[in-house]
């Protein structure tokens, strides 16, 4: 499972802002992250639950007063409903979210909980040519010091949450080919917050 995670990421992070021409030192690094930071995962043992059947009356004399609340009490199955939780004002995404992002207005969050921990910080978006994609997407690796061969530039504090598409340090005065750009304080605040598999919305 953790050698499938790291061709997942690989094949993720491949064109990060850029083509295919970055295949292998990408995959490398790709590997190398997805193989540290995967953590195993565990499921809780199905609950059975059963219901005690009142036992078969053997007397033909009158019936003893009803102790039926005692002898056939079923065990209940407790279900817990999470109510959906309301955004934080201001934040046009799911409450559910690690991350917002917010095209139009070129704004980006943290949130926690359905809680605003970080945010709103200014972000440059892809251009029109070069669009940013729209949607919910899963963070699928993180590279700290990654460099775009295609463009030869750096991208410090890469996070990345769709096939070349990342968060890292970049201009805010010119648009990205795709890549959210930050500064260099919250690229590395988004950097060290977010985690594999963390959920990232962009809206428009």
């Amino acid at each position: 499972m953790v050698l499938a995670a790291a061709a997942v990421a690989a094949v993720l992070v491949l064109g990060a802002c850029g083509g295919a021409s970055e295949q292998a030192a990408v995959q490398q690094v790709a590997a190398t992250t997805a193989v540290t930071s995967a953590a195993p995962t565990t499921s809780a043992p199905p609950v059975t639950t059963t219901s005690a059947a009142p036992a078969p009356s053997t007397s033909s004399s009158a019936p003893a007063p009803s102790s039926s609340s005692k002898t056939s009490t079923s065990k209940k199955t407790t279900s817990t409903t999470t109510k959906a939780k309301a955004a934080p004002a201001g934040v046009p995404c799911s409450a559910t979210v690690d991350a917002c992002v917010d095209l139009s207005a070129k704004k980006a969050w943290l949130l926690s909980g359905g809680e605003v921990v970080y945010g709103p910080v200014q972000i440059m978006p892809g251009s029109a040519s070069d669009p940013t994609p729209v949607g919910t997407f899963r963070v699928s690796a993180k590279v700290k010091d990654y460099h775009s061969r295609e463009f030869d530039a750096p991208m410090p504090y890469s996070v990345f949450f769709q096939p070349g598409i990342a968060f890292h340090q970049g201009s805010l005065s010119k648009y990205s080919h795709g890549c959210i750009h930050l500064s260099p304080s919250a690229s590395q605040k988004f950097f060290g917050t977010l985690a594999s598999g963390d959920t990232v919305q962009v809206v428009r």
